[in-house]
């Protein structure tokens, strides 16, 4: 593992695609059980939904977000991030297969690096994978999954790229990921799937590197991930942002998302990977017992609130 100062503790959030909010948020909520724990837009385009879905306090590393845009599907392929993992408790995995092929879902039983998992997609081709263990989550009262069997938070996330370098280049000397280890692709086993983890590692805290050149480029849309988020401490944001000038890359510069405060950097085969921080957190602006009830908008939005909630289709 790195010895670098500056390490990500794991992931922070993965951002998708949805084309229809409405549907996105049934899905989420009914069939995965997760909490709605922010309801507002994307404050780079106000016309679409940002839906945040976490555990039960909106934790950071429990965070699977989505745009509402109305594109089409996602053409899958290369130079694109294509399997988001969600963990569940130890013992789960068997209750959470009954569960989803009883909502009429396909479930494909797999390993990932010596660990059992469960693929599968959502309804718009999203694709997800369930395994078990890491850092408990907060349980939701108001969840349509008994307690003992709710999301804890993501896990490994996949991407697909034509070559390891310069991505791993990247991941470890910009971001300070280790190496540990490689698994034969489960979609394939003569191809390998290439592991980086940050600190200690741990499923909370992995990505894997899917090599694939014989695939076109993946073009963007509804099923698709737009990018992936890695946690960073509140006391070390600046530093991070100073970091990555420092190494002359082309980044947003520092953004203040209002939840949390964020530097984006799109790496040279095209995955978009963000910087944020654990805090304040999403009850800064909300009361922990009804988030996500009402449209929030980042204080710099709410000015255009009538404009704003004017562009939006209801969610119920």
């Amino acid at each position: 593992m790195t010895t670098s100062p500056l390490i990500p503790h794991g992931l922070h959030h993965v951002t998708a695609v949805t084309a229809n909010a409405r549907a996105n948020l049934d899905f989420y909520t009914r069939v995965l059980g997760l909490r709605l724990v922010k309801k507002t837009v994307n404050q780079d385009d106000v016309s679409a939904y940002h839906l945040f879905f976490a555990d039960g306090a909106g934790s950071p590393g429990s965070d699977l977000t989505f745009f509402e845009w109305p594109v089409p599907p996602e053409t899958r392929g290369n130079n694109s991030i294509t399997r988001t993992g969600l963990r569940v408790p130890e013992g789960s995995l068997e209750w959470w297969a009954e569960h989803l092929r009883g909502q009429g879902l396909e479930v494909t039983p797999v390993t990932r690096a010596g660990r059992a998992h469960l693929d599968f997609a959502d309804p718009e081709g999203q694709r997800l994978s369930l395994l078990e263990g890491g850092p408990a989550g907060v349980p939701w009262e108001g969840s349509t999954v008994p307690a003992e069997h709710q999301i804890l938070g993501l896990g490994p996330t996949e991407l697909t790229l034509p070559g390891l370098f310069p991505t791993e280049r990247v991941l470890t000397r910009v971001y300070g990921l280790g190496a540990a280890g490689t698994y034969p692709d489960p979609e394939d086993s003569s191809r390998t799937i290439h592991v980086y983890a940050m600190g200690e590692g741990g499923p909370h805290a992995e990505l894997h590197l899917r090599v694939d050149p014989s695939l076109p480029p993946a073009r963007s849309g509804a099923g698709g991930v737009h990018h992936l988020a890695l946690r960073v401490r509140d006391e070390d944001y600046h530093a991070w942002a100073e970091h990555l000038a420092g190494l002359g890359l082309r980044t947003s510069g520092e953004v203040d998302r209002h939840w949390f405060h964020s530097v984006y950097y799109r790496e040279p085969q095209g995955i978009l990977i963000e910087l944020a921080t654990d805090g304040p957190g999403f009850a800064v602006d909300e009361d922990p017992a009804h988030l996500g009830e009402t449209l929030v908008l980042a204080p710099f939005l709410e000015p255009r609130r009538a404009q704003i909630e004017a562009g939006l289709t209801p969610l119920s």
